[in-house]
């Protein structure tokens, strides 16, 4: 990870960016808003196309043939998506009552969310296995009070760490993935980044880089890729602020 060259392009954006529109930041907000529902739970097997997604969230349209349980997926995450950005905004710190609200949002109609789990649990296909229920819960503890003490990584590793190490203490009976994606979010904005996506075609990656993570110890891979989709994102970015620059500059001439 080059973390210079992101924080290059971070400062372009953080200093360009009140020459884009409001609109304009609207629209991105809300293409970034779908994409990213729509990602998380595809991950997660929910079958909902792009299009789909998009008819359920904007036009309140129910979809023929789909379990209720995939509408109620892609709602709810739009909800704790925004309730993310809401604390966010506020300066409010993650922490643990934050992370159980995210989950009762995500779990709202489909059973009874922010408790942790009970039992013993198993990831399909991962060479991990979380930790039995006591362990569980002395691990969410510490990583509660270890997300307050990241001072030697940066905040694309603190992000990436933040989702790698939820998802491998596996708190919850269900929704853990979605957490930790939004978790890892919530990380990105506290620190004036843009939030980020990882598609669904690339989730073999995806789920390889946080086995490495939960079997050895190492963040490398699945920073690198944090990192990666941070950089895509802020290019974008960059590149609408100087197309808006340069329109500016021809309309003054």
């Amino acid at each position: 990870m080059d973390f210079d060259r992101i924080s290059k392009k971070y400062k372009l954006y953080e200093d360009g960016k009140e020459v884009l529109h409001e609109v304009t930041i609207e629209s991105y907000d809300d293409a970034f808003e779908l994409e990213f529902t729509h990602n998380s739970t595809a991950i997660e097997g929910n079958t909902l196309t792009l299009m789909e997604t998009k008819v359920v969230l904007e036009d309140g349209i129910s979809i023929g043939g789909k379990a209720l349980r995939e509408i109620y997926e892609v709602v709810n995450h739009k909800k704790a998506f925004r309730y993310v950005k809401k604390c966010v905004k506020e300066g409010i710190v993650l922490n643990e009552n934050i992370v159980k609200d995210i989950h009762a949002l995500v779990m709202d109609n489909i059973m009874v969310g922010g408790i942790y789990r009970n039992e013993e649990v198993a990831i399909s296909g991962a060479s991990h296995r979380p930790p039995a229920r006591n362990e569980m819960y002395d691990q969410i503890k510490t990583f509660f009070l270890e997300l307050m003490d990241k001072k030697n990584l940066n905040p694309i590793e603190i992000a990436a760490w933040t989702h790698a190490e939820f998802v491998r203490i596996h708190p919850f009976l269900d929704g853990n993935g979605r957490i930790s994606r939004l978790i890892m979010n919530y990380q990105l904005l506290s620190f004036g980044f843009l939030p980020v996506s990882i598609a669904k075609e690339n989730r073999l990656d995806y789920y390889n880089a946080l086995d490495k993570y939960a079997t050895e110890g190492i963040l490398d891979d699945f920073a690198d890729m944090i990192a990666e989709l941070e950089e895509e994102q802020l290019d974008k970015y960059v590149l609408l602020i100087k197309e808006q620059v340069k329109s500016k500059s021809r309309g003054t001439l």
